[in-house]
């Protein structure tokens, strides 16, 4: 039982017994209660705060190896990006070079696109941006698999109609010259024989007596024959695989256009019609609409030796005949 208490009353001068009301027991209990109820609250923050359940613990755990599996994830990623690189630099610069086809462009290569729809599922996990990268960057190594796949294929394509191909590829020397000394000029820039100015040369001039015969240097099919302005008689072969050869100045046209030729086969006489100066074969070769060095076009009918003569003899200035 609680003491009584007493205060000092000055003007009885006596000490007097305090006494309390119902109300100030019922306040003091309500300070009491609310002070208890506040420190436990208080306490329960902190162990919530500072203290793992069971369950988080667990759960806790479970995020950290899931963020590991993601990093070692995007470590084998990285790895498979640097082999895929590669391939797609030899695919550019060596198969689709060997074969000539046109390189696949990076915007297609990189395939960029993203649906961000996808990835709306995975916006609500505590691990959210990590897990969309590792998503985005896997659906990209896909597209860009399936791309190279698709790149592939084109190649074992091509790489069937490579006998076809070469049967078309210019890979002869259009006159039987065999001893190398009547070529006169080649490609490049040359003094024009009438002006007296450099000019670009785009083909190869070989000299021949008036009526020699002009052999086609790969399957093809005649697109033009007739008279073209400086060429004189002139006949175009389309051999197919972006490739087409140009034989001018002749004397005698001996096909006509839609023949469908085979290398070797006559196609015309030397003469010198048109813009030229002497009896003599222009010839051009041209791919994709460019003129080529026709020099790198003889590789079925020149030794190594025959084919470094040619080279210094086309090689002269002095004597080009249109």
């Amino acid at each position: 039982m609680a003491k009584p208490k007493y205060h000092f009353n000055p003007k009885t001068l006596t000490y007097e017994k305090i006494e309390h009301s119902v109300f100030y027991y019922v306040k003091r209990v309500l300070f009491h209660l609310f002070s208890g109820i506040s420190l436990g609250l208080l306490f329960f923050i902190a162990f919530i705060f500072l203290f793992e359940s069971p369950r988080e613990k667990q759960l806790s755990d479970q995020n950290k190896k899931l963020r590991s599996q993601y990093n070692l994830l995007n470590r084998k990623m990285d790895v498979v990006q640097d082999v895929l690189n590669d391939i797609q630099q030899r695919d550019n610069n060596m198969y689709r070079v060997i074969y000539q086809a046109e390189p696949i462009p990076e915007s297609v290569r990189n395939a960029n696109y993203v649906n961000n729809n996808q990835y709306k599922d995975l916006q609500n996990n505590s691990n959210t941006e990590l897990m969309v990268n590792t998503s985005k960057r896997m659906d990209q190594l896909s597209r860009q698999l399936y791309i190279q796949s698709l790149s592939f294929d084109e190649i074992v394509e091509l790489a069937k109609k490579n006998k076809e191909r070469l049967q078309c590829i210019p890979a002869i020397q259009p006159i039987l010259n065999k001893d190398l000394k009547r070529t006169a000029s080649g490609y490049g820039v040359r003094i024009d024989p009438i002006y007296q100015t450099p000019k670009f040369h785009a083909g190869m001039d070989f000299s021949a007596t008036t009526g020699s015969d002009i052999f086609v240097t790969g399957d093809g099919v005649v697109t033009f024959t007739g008279w073209k302005q400086g060429y004189g008689n002139t006949v175009i072969v389309k051999h197919g695989f972006g490739y087409e050869t140009l034989y001018a100045h002749l004397s005698k046209i001996k096909t006509h256009r839609g023949t469908k030729l085979k290398r070797g086969e006559t196609i015309g006489e030397v003469g010198s019609t048109g813009k030229s100066t002497g009896p003599h074969l222009h010839y051009e070769v041209r791919y994709r609409g460019k003129a080529q060095n026709p020099a790198n076009y003889y590789f079925m009918d020149l030794s190594p030796q025959e084919y470094d003569e040619m080279l210094q003899l086309s090689a002269n200035c002095g004597q080009v005949f249109d």
